[in-house]
């Protein structure tokens, strides 16, 4: 048997990473044009050009329709829509993204909508950006545009895309965009707005469409267990739902458990170590926060293992030469099964993987077509946990792979490959990889196959 009969099988994307057309259709900067303008991602690559799907989009929604998949997950550029981040409208980029919901729409393929993966207008971020305590106002007059804009058509939302990163990497230990490396004093504040203009946006969905859906898509490490023991599967939950010292950024419950729980991690000892840095009266904003949400997305890429030891909770280290992605991350596909086991039992949602793939060092071969086993194996590993979990009455709604096509990976620029679509940067031209008609059949038989 496969999945539910109207499980959710898709794709996922980023406007920074696909969209290119940087200095074009009236588009703002985003503090990602900067941090690549400063020369700060490898080999001063930026995302002037990337995929080209500014121009590229009906070429792109052609490969979705081949692919069969029914639903799409892509955010929207805020710097594309207002490019000052408040204020004017650019009716350019309202077309942009209104022409490409009707061309998927046309193909029977449910948008999803994610407000904000990355790219805050660089006008807001001389204002401040997510220090600024007027900054949930900004992100709620963003979501009001975008509700009014395409809420006649989208019924499915995520509000934000890996606080863990954009806060952490980005403000925190200074890797991604902005670049910045600031202290708990300042980060807390600003981890805290994030949540509260969470809330506004689910909010403002829920009054401008009422028929709507919301989750958001939050990522984080799933601890495993090293066997299926009771006293291990214990302490792989105990690791997974803890902070770990000096890294609130990169926890699960420091963002899920105010979204989900109502309330932060209070009783964690490494929370209570930063709490102070918090708002005064950061209480009052817990019921905005906690809005309800209708889903949990979870971006899935790699675990780590763990058992219960004499002195407490031990990691289990990786074995020499172990499997590894084009990235150097481990490959682990139970993480898709432990993950979503442990969230449904905290977090009471149906779950969507909202991210899940591999980066492969793919390339033309003799034959003109791309060959990458390596990745297939990797999602039908992956896969087969997740049905696994969907088997055991775990809620699962749907899967989208990231990502459809190669693409500008941040940081990296163009040095990871993780679409099922490769991308000749040089020509714009896409090549179907193996893994693509994998997928594709994959879908057809609602993984039935797997």
């Amino acid at each position: 048997m496969g999945f539910k009969n109207d499980f959710l099988w898709g794709t996922a994307t980023a406007s920074y990473q696909i969209e290119g057309a940087a200095h074009e259709g009236g588009r703002g900067k985003s503090v990602w044009d900067i941090y690549c303008e400063e020369g700060r991602a490898r080999d001063g690559a930026t995302g002037d050009v990337a995929c080209d799907h500014y121009h590229r989009w009906r070429e792109d929604v052609g490969i979705l329709s081949d692919l069969g998949g029914n639903a799409y997950r892509f955010s929207i550029s805020w710097s594309r829509i207002i490019p000052e981040g408040t204020g004017r409208v650019n009716p350019e980029g309202i077309k942009f993204y209104s022409d490409l919901i009707d061309a998927l729409l046309e193909k029977g393929i449910t948008p999803f909508i994610t407000l904000y993966h990355w790219d805050l207008p660089y006008a807001l971020a001389i204002r401040g950006g997510w220090r600024n305590p007027e900054s949930p106002a900004w992100f709620e007059e963003y979501t009001r545009l975008v509700a009014k804009s395409f809420g006649d058509r989208v019924k499915n939302f995520f509000t934000f895309n890996e606080p863990q990163c954009f806060i952490g990497y980005g403000y925190r230990f200074g890797y991604q965009a902005p670049g910045l490396c600031l202290s708990d004093i300042e980060t807390l504040p600003m981890a805290h707005n994030v949540l509260k203009a969470h809330g506004r946006a689910v909010s403002a969905l829920k009054e401008i469409i009422p028929d709507c859906r919301v989750g958001f898509a939050p990522t984080g490490t799933p601890s495993l267990p090293a066997t299926e023991k009771p006293e291990d599967i214990e302490a792989a939950r105990s690791r997974y739902f803890s902070i770990e010292p000096n890294n609130w950024s990169w926890s699960v419950v420091f963002w899920s458990d105010p979204v989900l729980l109502g309330h932060y991690p209070e009783d964690d000892p490494e929370f209570k170590k930063i709490a102070h840095n918090l708002p005064a009266d950061y209480e009052k904003d817990l019921p905005l926060i906690s809005t309800p949400t209708d889903y949990y997305g979870q971006n899935i890429y790699q675990g780590a293992v763990c058992r219960k030891g004499a002195n407490g909770i031990e990691s289990v280290p990786r074995p020499q030469g172990a499997s590894k992605t084009g990235a150097d991350w481990a490959i682990t596909p139970e993480a898709l099964y432990w993950s979503p086991k442990f969230l449904y039992e905290r977090y009471k949602l149906p779950i969507i993987i909202t991210e899940n793939g591999m980066s492969c060092h793919d390339t033309v071969s003799l034959d003109g077509k791309v060959h990458d086993p390596n990745r297939i194996d990797f999602l039908h590993r992956y896969l087969r946990n997740l049905k696994r979990a969907a088997d055991e009455n775990i809620p699962i709604d749907g899967y989208m792979l990231w990502s459809i096509l190669d693409n500008f990976e941040w940081q990296s620029g163009y040095n990871e490959r993780f679409g099922i679509v490769y991308v000749d940067y040089s020509t714009g031209e896409r090549i179907k990889k193996d893994s693509f008609e994998w997928y594709r059949c994959v879908i057809a038989q609602n993984g039935a196959n797997l």
